[in-house]
């Protein structure tokens, strides 16, 4: 029987994609991180339109482990990380697989720039020359990178304006196909101050209510990071959940119970600030990768 090629190829981006996760755990445990683990599978997710859990048993695999993580700072935890398996249904593509590996770090006392200066800090610590080579395109992480405020991207790039997008409930659809083509891709760049309506768990801005303290991270055109100043707030928390929820319900999507144990311990969460990014994405990055395919060693469709 002929060795199976597609693995066998795959020999030394893999080998490299380990050294860059071990790369990261160094980073963080230099700075003092705790890493943890918390259970993949799951009572209940935060509910959000365009994400659909991956039902276990009568439980669900996580979309992300931020609820727990959350949780573990209401109870006095300070600086956490984890790199860890998620599941979201129907994700697949260039960029995106229904099982894929994501990097989350949580800091108390502290606000979404503190996140910023993280996501320098840690791609620096993995390029030593401050630059990447990706899709013929030389990127300069030298810091400190470009920060665009949506309304500023909508300004220059979008077709209607942000407020007529919001009133049509076209922000995403001109987000992905209006503006990210048109972010530059020789720098990364932070997209920050999202509307209120789009802060998902994030807080406002003290001094301007109507955005919220969140941000995501672009490099090369890819987006790799969300990240925000976190809602402490457990009464504008359900709210927000009971809004998304009749959202997901009026698309005919399947109800999803509320997580009542983040809800209530959330009260306890101090000032905190949280970041997810995508770990297969920052390897297609380094290892100048077009697909989420090849710096896998198994997608869905050769199991």
């Amino acid at each position: 029987m002929e060795q199976n090629w597609q693995l066998a190829r795959k020999r030394e981006t893999l080998k490299k994609r380990a050294r860059i996760i071990h790369q990261i755990q160094d980073f963080f445990i230099e700075q003092d991180f705790l890493e943890v683990e918390t259970p993949h599978r799951i009572p209940a997710n935060a509910p959000e339109l365009h994400i659909d859990a991956v039902p276990s048993g009568d439980w669900f695999l996580q979309t992300s482990p931020e609820l727990c993580m959350k949780r573990l700072l209401a109870a006095g935890y300070d600086k956490l990380f984890q790199i860890c398996r998620c599941w979201r249904a129907g994700e697949r593509g260039r960029t995106h697989l229904p099982e894929y590996s994501m990097l989350e770090w949580y800091h108390s006392h502290c606000d979404y720039h503190q996140l910023m200066d993280d996501c320098e800090a840690l791609f620096l610590h993995l390029s030593s020359d401050q630059q990447i080579n990706w899709q013929n395109q030389a990127i300069d992480l030298s810091p400190s990178w470009p920060r665009m405020t949506i309304a500023e991207a909508f300004s220059q790039f979008s077709p209607i304006s942000l407020e007529a997008a919001l009133a049509t409930d076209e922000f995403d659809s001109i987000l992905a196909l209006d503006i990210e083509p048109k972010l530059p891709t020789n720098r990364p760049i932070f997209l920050i101050e999202y509307p209120g309506k789009h802060a998902a768990l994030a807080r406002k801005k003290p001094s301007n209510p109507q955005v919220a303290e969140r941000f995501e991270l672009y490099i090369g055109g890819l987006e790799v990071a969300n990240a925000f100043s976190e809602l402490t707030d457990p009464v504008e928390q359900q709210q927000r959940f009971a809004k998304e929820e009749l959202r997901r319900r009026k698309e005919g999507k399947k109800p999803y119970p509320s997580p009542d144990p983040f809800l209530k311990e959330l009260a306890t969460l101090p000032p905190s600030a949280g970041i997810a990014l995508g770990i297969d994405r920052l390897i297609m990055l380094f290892c100048d990768k077009s697909e989420i395919d090849e710096v896998v060693s198994f997608t869905p469709e050769q199991l």
